[in-house]
């Protein structure tokens, strides 16, 4: 598959992994006009904000909880009208709004599939920040959006402007706690003025993490969610740059994870901080995603790793030899930072456990606070093969071999009638994927079936708003790179644009294919073998690609990740033993947002435990999708615990707590044997708290304490395998 190196286009013949993904990162001629819109993060008491979609019920139940918290909201926008709202004034358009009520920033509360178009409108207007929460947008929507071509109106592309700033899609939002200033979602009783500043690809890690903060007395100022889309308008650096400036920041927190090198790349930046900065700021961070399934997409859109991508474990190495002190769960935020902010050193994990006296787990990073020597190169990602990656993942369609390969000849593209008769010196490597360090398609050449070969590039092309994309400057270089031959050149010309055009007018995010000129005609390019992905949100929010998808074949899938999806629930199975066994993933996990979800699983398997499965339930969870969160999980034999993390945001710990309860009577048959620990913080933590211990439910269990949440977990599990292994 596609090694990290080759994602970045670079004039050099040959640089190890790291050094090219450094030296490939976006350009200054593609980020100098962006760049000079990082000011508008710094929110606070002074920014006047509107919201888009104003008159809805998800802007009017937010807007109305950030006015008491103390935002200065000023009206807002719902097209075709002018009135007032919440006291407020309506207008129809932005620039309208733009014109009369004079914003600081936008809030874009609409529809997924409308948010493009509202956050274009937001840029043509001018609006200096712009955040825009929907999840599920159509990727290629977002990608006209944020793809720095040179073929359309400076006004409406973000990457070539200096007025408008974006946050997300797909983002909790911004919120500074010390300025009273909340443009997002994010569970306010979790948010006190104070010193640490924190920027995150998921919402309920940074909850977490704002929640660890106050706890240990530090409170924070500025926190930024980037989103957990595969292209953001605002990345990781983007808000360590303004958090490294800002006066009131005394401490940054990272919640990162799984997918793209945004990581790798803070890892580079930090780097060069500490370096520069006689008295940095001292960073602590967390990555999500240690132990996520290759190939299948994690609960957020861009939770996964695109071929040549890092891992987290990779990410997490580059951090600590930046000198971050990277831990394994948010609430440990607070004791580390506390502990950095005093002075003091943090030389490894248990250093940190010995903080908390309710803190049984052990670290199994190790963590650095003083400046470190990066080695010369970094671990390799780890690499996928098309035959380890599943057929489907909720948040995406991937299809399988045969399939893909028929797809290619309906596109009139010339597929090998004996691949597998072609031998693997006569193949090359030909891709269109999304390059998310630059926020464009791009494709990826290699004279073998490796992209591990010093002559490997990527090429990034432009997406136009229509027709078809200009190949004509990169075509040469990538013919040359395949190095097929001068007979083929027309063929292989032919076979590039067509993919562009697959690529392009089906919504893909990767056409992974090898490609051969083998004899008997030499002159006639054709595939031998295709990986191909494309994205989910264009048939779920844009109604578009319905034949694509109608290619998914569930009869490959497992039964119980098929039956979840109805109730918007991402459900992965972990583990592939069978039940009982001394090694076996025994705990069921149930959590809210995909990257709590995934630190849930990778903070149990640190306890010494084993996640028998990966469960969002999704930022809206209902009793009703809790109680059918259990159902799905109880159909896995192995489970003999079930381990429940919710983090209260739009979901609140009562009405979890509720869910929780009704589900043991529903359930109660199912149950009867198998204990379920709870775990409940963030907004209205201690009702639900109260709750599950006035239940008087035998087998439930109720924690406010993570590790302590957690070890209960790992012992009831293992217990009860145990007598399961004795019976037998």
């Amino acid at each position: 598959m596609l090694s990290q190196h080759v994602l970045r286009k670079t004039r050099l013949p040959r640089l190890s992994s790291a050094a090219c993904r450094s030296s490939f990162g976006t350009t200054s001629v593609n980020r100098t006009k962006y760049d000079a819109t990082l000011k508008n993060l710094k929110i606070g008491r002074h920014t006047r904000v509107i919201f888009q979609g104003f008159t809805g019920r998800q802007a009017t139940a937010n807007a109305k909880e950030s006015i008491a918290w103390g935002t200065n909201i000023v009206g807002g926008v719902t097209p075709g009208r002018e009135s007032e709202h919440l006291g407020l004034p309506v207008l129809p358009s932005v620039r309208k709004a733009v014109d009369v009520l004079k914003p600081h920033a936008t809030g874009i509360y609409v529809a997924a599939h409308q948010a493009p178009a509202a956050i274009e409108e937001a840029i043509e207007a001018e609006v200096p920040l712009i955040v825009a929460v929907a999840e599920h947008i159509p990727l290629h929507d977002i990608l006209r959006v944020l793809s720095p071509t040179k073929h359309r109106p400076i006004h409406s592309i973000l990457k070539t402007q200096s007025a408008s700033r974006l946050v997300g899609a797909n983002s909790p939002g911004i919120i500074s706690s010390v300025g009273k200033c909340r443009i997002g979602f994010q569970p306010l009783p979790c948010f006190e003025p104070g010193k640490v500043g924190i920027v995150a690809k998921s919402g309920t890690l940074s909850y977490e993490a704002a929640a660890s903060t106050l706890r240990a007395g530090l409170g924070q100022s500025l926190c930024v969610g980037v989103g957990g889309d595969i292209l953001s308008g605002t990345g990781l650096v983007d808000g360590l740059k303004i958090l490294v400036e800002d006066e009131e920041t005394e401490a940054i927190a990272i919640c990162g994870e799984i997918g793209g090198f945004a990581e790798m790349e803070a890892a580079d930046w930090i780097q060069e901080y500490r370096s520069r900065t006689r008295n940095p700021k001292p960073i602590a961070a967390v990555i999500a995603g240690v132990n996520a399934v290759p190939g299948r997409i994690m609960g957020h859109a861009g939770a996964f790793a695109l071929p040549g991508e890092p891992d987290a474990s990779a990410k997490s190495k580059a951090l600590e030899d930046a000198g971050v002190a990277v831990i394994n769960h948010p609430s440990r935020f607070g004791p580390v930072l506390k502990t950095l902010l005093s002075g003091s050193q943090i030389l490894s994990g248990n250093a940190i456990a010995s903080l908390k006296a309710t803190a049984p787990m052990q670290q199994r990073r190790t963590l650095h606070t003083s400046a470190v020597k990066r080695p010369l190169h970094r671990p390799c990602p780890q690499k996928v093969s098309p035959k380890q990656v599943t057929t489907e993942s909720r948040r995406s369609l991937y299809l399988s071999r045969d399939v893909a390969l028929n797809l290619l000849r309906e596109q009139g593209i010339d597929v090998s009638e004996t691949p597998a008769k072609v031998p693997d010196s006569a193949q090359r490597l030909l891709a269109v994927l999304i390059n998310r360090a630059t926020s464009s398609p791009c494709i990826i050449a290699s004279p073998t079936t490796s992209d591990t070969d010093v002559a490997a590039r990527s090429f990034d092309f432009d997406y136009p708003i229509h027709g078809t994309p200009d190949l004509a400057p990169i075509l040469p270089k990538i013919i040359k790179i395949l190095n097929l031959g001068e007979d083929s050149l027309p063929s292989l010309s032919t076979l590039i644009h067509q993919l562009v055009s697959l690529f392009m007018s089906k919504e893909a995010f990767l056409l992974h294919t090898l490609v051969t000129a083998a004899a008997p005609n030499h002159n006639a390019v054709k595939v031998t073998h295709a990986h191909l992905g494309f994205d989910d949100a264009a048939l779920r929010s844009g109604k578009r690609q319905a034949d694509i998808h109608a290619l998914r074949d569930a009869s490959l899938e497992d039964p119980a990740e098929v039956s979840a999806e109805p109730d918007g629930i991402v459900y992965i199975k972990l583990g592939g033993e069978k039940p009982g066994t001394s090694k076996s993933h025994n705990i069921g996990t149930l959590v809210n947002g995909a990257g709590l979800a995934m630190n849930t699983v990778d903070a149990l398997a640190d306890a010494g435990g084993k996640a028998a499965n990966f469960l969002d339930t999704g930022g809206k969870a209902t009793s009703e999708t809790v109680k059918r969160s259990f159902e799905v999980i109880l159909q896995d034999e192995r489970v003999k615990c079930i381990f429940v993390n919710i983090f209260g945001g739009l979901t609140l710990g009562d009405m979890i707590a509720r869910g929780i309860v009704l589900a043991f009577q529903d359930l109660e048959k199912q149950l009867a044997k198998i204990p379920v620990v709870v775990r409940i913080r963030g907004t209205n933590e201690a009702e639900g708290q109260k709750i599950i211990a006035d239940s008087g439910l035998s087998g439930l269990y109720a924690f406010d304490d993570f590790d302590e949440a957690a070890a209960k977990a790992v012992g009831l599990a293992d217990e009860k395998t145990k007598e399961q292994h004795t019976k037998d």
